[in-house]
């Protein structure tokens, strides 16, 4: 979990003036510009663009408040190939616990390890799971972040023709040093952003994945204005930040507050803060831990709101513990989990090792209070 901070960013310089950004057309087929198609990965399947073309693809999907999952993306255990059979099921699995949506291209799916046209791959694969499954109204987001503002609008385009309802994008950070001050290039780039996207933006807040670069809620709320800018994913673990941003997107909302249907959704990017979330004015979380608890992370959120919370404090408390695992285990500690508890998994892409028989035991102790909760729901 990253330290509490709600200071500005610092920032010094500006890059995007003058970039020819890709603008999206009046109609529901939106278009974000004439990029060259990257080929496709020998290391992955391919998937053919007529079954993006299906009926179920391209549908309105809100955001509603609840459990969102940042799914893991699996591999085939000697090529490293992307395992599509293992995520189509994952996907379902986790539909048919109650989640409210999935998310894909995050840190939990190794999104840096992947090609553009495995991170289409994946997408695709969920949503055509998904469908056949009988879940065509679930939301898919999908990681979109980079560190250029043409990519980021790439990867939105590639989101939408693979199915995705809404982009999940981080600020940019490489060059945070020369950014412009006062969070002025996030900004822009966060506009510009939204400005192309065919789809809907979610800001995601995580300072560990971006030099420790934490935007404030001032920041957060002046984006919120932007039309095609919908919510916003917050793993700094401030909940301070995340009740400023809760109370003021409501109160700027166009029409008036529907509790069930904000018009900007306001999310805990941990499972250990999700009643705390909550309290503050939030509407649920995308956390990973979700990926192995679906159920837990679930019956926590419905039994605060049912105003259970002597109950919902102490499967909370479970729920923290598991997650802490988690966070310590990463990527790799979620799927060793998963090769214990529910029989698959697989390991990370390289470079990242492979778990030590110690490493493997030692994260099956530490989920096995919140796993059985789980199995008992």
């Amino acid at each position: 979990m990253s330290p509490h901070n709600d200071a500005p960013s610092p920032t010094t310089g500006s890059f995007t003036a003058g970039f020819n950004l890709f603008r999206p057309q009046a109609s529901s087929s939106l278009i974000t510009g004439h990029l060259a198609p990257e080929t496709h990965s020998p290391l992955s399947s391919s998937y053919s663009s007529s079954s993006l073309e299906a009926p179920g693809f391209h549908m309105a999907r809100p955001l509603v408040p609840g459990v969102y999952v940042p799914t893991m993306c699996f591999f085939e255990e000697e090529t490293e190939d992307v395992d599509t059979a293992t995520i189509a099921r994952h996907a379902v699995r986790l539909a048919r616990a109650g989640v409210t949506g999935l998310a894909t291209q995050g840190s939990n799916g190794e999104a840096v390890h992947l090609t553009h046209s495995e991170r289409q791959l994946v997408t695709a694969t969920t949503r055509k799971a998904l469908n056949d499954a009988g879940f065509s109204r679930m939301p898919i987001i999908v990681g979109c972040g980079s560190q250029s503002t043409r990519e980021t609008i790439q990867y939105c385009r590639e989101a939408w023709e693979a199915g995705g309802d809404y982009a999940l994008v981080l600020p940019p950070s490489y060059y945070a040093p020369l950014f412009a001050p006062a969070s002025s290039t996030i900004i822009e780039f966060f506009n510009a952003v939204a400005d192309a996207s065919p789809i809907p933006i979610i800001i995601y807040n995580y300072p560990g994945a971006v030099n420790g670069m934490d935007m404030s809620s001032d920041t957060i709320i002046q984006l919120s204005a932007h039309p095609n800018i919908v919510g916003v994913k917050l793993t700094c673990g401030n909940t301070g930040k995340l009740n400023r941003v809760a109370a003021a997107t409501r109160k700027l909302s166009s029409k008036k507050f529907d509790p069930s249907n904000p018009e900007f959704l306001v999310l805990a990017g941990s499972a250990d803060f999700s009643i705390q979330s909550l309290v503050a004015g939030g509407h649920g979380i995308l956390a990973g831990l979700a990926n192995l608890a679906p159920k837990a992370c679930i019956k926590t959120i419905e039994l605060y709101k049912q105003g259970k919370y002597a109950e919902a404090q102490e499967m909370q408390e479970i729920v923290s513990e598991g997650d802490w695992t988690a966070i310590q285990g990463g990527v790799v500690g979620v799927k060793a989990g998963l090769e214990s508890w529910m029989g698959y998994g697989g390991h990370a892409r390289s470079p990242l090792p492979k778990p030590t028989a110690d490493q493997a035991k030692k994260w099956k102790e530490g989920y096995r209070d919140l796993v059985l909760l789980e199995k008992s729901l």
